[in-house]
């Protein structure tokens, strides 16, 4: 079975690996701290309780940040007219203009124009050169005219 990549750019992998950081320095200090008493009468302690919860949510995190670090890709720049990961296509979509950045699921922010290449929209764009045509249906059909690739 092969293990899922995450593509990131330079800039997402170095992203991740100062959260990574910032989050073991955080558990260290956690650790340190005197532990909350789980018992206080007879229910369990709220800071105990909210102690437990932040450290599981922590090592989730860590452990999640681990996998991304030990199967990622950098996405690296092209020189070509195809769109794949990494590229800024420019887009003409019923008579307007939009530019979207391709990236890996793990920074994608439609808000600032960065689309998965897992995404609707970014699959069907994957592959495509300047001048194509991309006809997508769902709920309504919409044409993507590819008018540039830039990596």
């Amino acid at each position: 079975m092969s293990e899922k990549k995450f593509y990131l750019t330079k800039q997402g992998l170095e992203n991740i690996e100062k959260e990574y950081e910032k989050l073991k320095i955080l558990r260290k200090e956690k650790v340190s701290e005197e532990t909350p008493q789980a018992l206080h009468s007879e229910e369990l302690d709220t800071e105990f309780v909210a102690y437990r919860e932040d450290m599981e949510f922590l090592e989730a995190r860590l452990a999640d940040i681990e996998v991304i670090l030990k199967h990622v890709e950098i996405i690296k720049p092209k020189k070509k007219d195809v769109v794949d990961l990494g590229a800024r296509v420019k887009l003409v979509i019923n008579n307007q203009e939009d530019e979207f950045f391709i990236v890996g699921t793990l920074e994608a922010n439609p808000n600032l124009g960065k689309i998965s290449n897992e995404s609707p929209v970014g699959r069907a764009l994957m592959g495509h050169k300047v001048g194509d045509e991309v006809k997508m249906s769902s709920p309504k059909e919409t044409i993507y005219k590819i008018k540039s690739v830039k990596y």
